[in-house]
């Protein structure tokens, strides 16, 4: 019997190493494999930056959303800097994740589970090795746990010791966030403050205003009622998890450990790690990997998913069908999801597979600008989570969540949005590393719309 008092089959031969029977794609081409061996050895003497029980904790709270009982907002950086790394940064995302998810629970009324994209978002896939640059091909960036973004062979070639500044940059980061949400600064007493100056100014920031005031007027009134607000830990602390995408499996596998009170094992780079659309071959390293570990895995799904390949998914990393051990994350684009998640949930709903269903609404919609940059538009990002919601209420599941990318810096990313930005403002403050992000009004705009849609859920 598992952790969770569900009997369910023991992973066959599996092991931490196992993968490696596999075919893994998306890895780092490491040229010195004694000094990939050396950092991964290293590593494994490393403390885990999370514990076992606090994936369990995680994992007990998304059984609530897979039952319908409360909202996943997964939310962070697209790519985590070695360079643009500080406390105010940290503090400026917290900010944003704490606004909507008190929009989202104080507008629609359902608890909030707060999953950051932080603490260990290090390694992205690309899809192609290389980069050619004015007839110049060198290895693609492929985020900084691997190599560097400047355009030279120097920056472009993997060096295994980032693996270990990843680490040290994430557990200073899971310090700092554990510190700020339970020591005071996630006190609801201070939800005027989380609105950072260049929201606040903004018509999003002023409707916030308004529902900050009203929070205020609801925890005067449970005073006035003799309710001792030091006495409600909900009220002045909360949790804030930390996930990213497991893409390097070496480092994934050098921090997993067994977990000495049940023997299951355990990543422990996060409290939540997923699969992404490239990687969820049923055969390859990834899904070998991710099926023998018990945190609470997510699994990304394409517009080419079928009925058949997400059940056999579900079946490969959920056998034992244990509620809030997987989230299924669909990413199709605006003009796609709502014909093509239909199939899926039924599928998955007819063979009784407790998922949690979220939106990433990022990918799908990702283009190119006339200016030459990688951007999104607001209304697309928002149509599909529209016909997410409208998909779930023609099947009669429940809509579980967002997974989005976000900042908490004034950036000129994402085209649209209530200050309508323009292909030609995007050079203005272009700062990302590799994918276009949502700026804080934008994230604080969104999470109004998607509560809109809650409520009608």
């Amino acid at each position: 019997m598992s952790d969770d008092g569900t009997t369910h089959p023991e992973p066959s031969a599996w092991s931490p190493d196992s993968w490696r029977s596999r075919e893994a794609v998306q890895q780092p081409d490491w040229p010195d494999l004694a000094d990939y061996d050396a950092a991964l050895k290293v590593l494994s003497g490393y403390p885990p930056l999370v514990f076992a029980g606090e994936a369990r904790a995680l994992r007990a709270s998304l059984a609530t959303v897979a039952d319908g009982r409360a909202f996943l907002l997964q939310a962070g950086d697209c790519a985590e800097s070695f360079e643009a790394f500080s406390a105010d940064s940290i503090r400026e995302r917290l900010k944003v994740i704490l606004q909507m998810a008190v929009v989202l629970t104080y507008s629609a009324g359902v608890p909030v589970v707060k999953v950051g994209r932080i603490a260990g978002q290090f390694a992205k896939p690309r899809s192609s090795p290389t980069e050619t640059v004015e007839g110049i091909e060198l290895p693609s960036f492929r985020g900084h746990l691997v190599n560097d973004i400047g355009f030279t062979a120097a920056a472009r070639t993997p060096v295994p010791e980032r693996m270990l500044q990843a680490y040290h940059q994430s557990a200073a980061t899971l310090n700092l966030l554990r510190a700020f949400t339970k020591g005071g600064f996630a006190d609801l007493s201070r939800v005027h403050q989380w609105n950072q100056e260049f929201v606040a100014a903004s018509p999003q920031g002023q409707r916030y205003e308004q529902l900050a005031d009203e929070i205020d007027r609801a925890l005067r009134f449970m005073e006035a009622c003799g309710l001792d607000h030091d006495t409600v830990p909900a009220l002045h602390q909360t949790d804030v998890w930390t996930s990213h995408e497991a893409l390097v499996l070496g480092y994934e596998e050098a921090l997993t450990r067994e977990d000495s009170l049940t023997g299951d094992w355990y990543d422990c780079s996060a409290h939540m790690i997923w699969i992404g659309e490239r990687t969820r071959d049923l055969d390859g390293a990834h899904v070998e990997f991710f099926r023998g570990i018990r945190n609470p895995i997510g699994c990304k799904v394409g517009p080419t998913a079928t009925p058949d390949e997400v059940l056999e998914l579900c079946e490969a990393l959920n056998p034992g069908r244990v509620p809030g051990r997987l989230t299924l994350i669909s990413r199709m684009g605006a003009e796609k999801i709502t014909d093509g998640l239909r199939p899926l949930l039924r599928a998955v709903t007819d063979a009784g597979h407790p998922v949690v269903w979220t939106c990433d609404p990022m990918h799908g919609n990702t283009f190119t600008s006339p200016g030459g940059r990688k951007t999104r538009h607001f209304d697309a990002i928002l149509a599909e989570i529209k016909g997410f919601f409208e998909a779930h209420r023609a099947e009669d599941t429940w809509p579980g969540g967002v997974h989005v990318e976000l900042t908490g810096d004034d950036v000129t990313e994402c085209l649209g949005g209530s200050e309508d930005l323009l292909d030609g403002d995007l050079d203005l403050r272009y700062e990302t590393m590799c994918d276009p992000r949502l700026n804080g009004r934008q994230s604080v705009d969104l999470a109004f719309r998607v509560a809109e849609l809650l409520r009608k859920s």
